[in-house]
């Protein structure tokens, strides 16, 4: 079977490419699209080192074909800060020592700017749960809670539209 061309909006620029039909979207992001932020890690959709954000949702782009995502808008870690000013998560994971060896920090970043989008003041324990599909080796996940809740904190400051 030969190449599709596939157009897909990739953290804000259109990116037209030819790829295998059974190409998985993180190969492509990291070979032709040369994002290496989101990592292989398991490569059975368990880790999450490989979380992206499709149109509005988290997606483990290990387990998730390139052609799937023809039209679609596509965020990885490199699209999250904007102008060279961190995003929230970012700023709250740097604040808060929220990683370690920074193998499963790209699909966290991306699992928790999806997260607080679906719940923008979340509890300990939906923080909990809204980012167990992503899994750390090393943090003990107490500052990556910690991180998150900054995020939640800072992202709502800025929403606030003074009187």
């Amino acid at each position: 079977m030969g190449k599709k061309l596939i157009t897909v909006q990739v953290n804000g620029r259109n990116v037209e490419k030819a790829v295998e039909p059974r190409t998985l979207l993180i190969h492509f992001l990291r070979e032709d699209c040369q994002l290496t932020g989101a990592h292989i890690g398991c490569e059975t959709s368990h880790c999450g080192a490989c979380t992206v954000d499709i149109d509005g949702q988290s997606v483990k782009s290990c387990t998730h074909l390139a052609v799937q995502c023809e039209g679609a808008d596509v965020r990885t870690v490199e699209g999250l800060a904007e102008a060279g000013v961190l995003h929230a998560v970012q700023e709250g994971f740097y604040k808060e020592h929220g990683l370690q060896c920074g193998f499963c920090t790209p699909g966290m970043l991306m699992r928790a700017y999806r997260f607080l989008q679906e719940n923008p003041n979340p509890s300990e324990d939906e923080i909990r749960f809204g980012m167990s599909g992503n899994l750390c080796r090393c943090t003990g996940y107490q500052n990556i809670i910690k991180a998150v809740q900054y995020a939640a904190a800072k992202l709502q400051q800025t929403q606030k539209v003074p009187a």
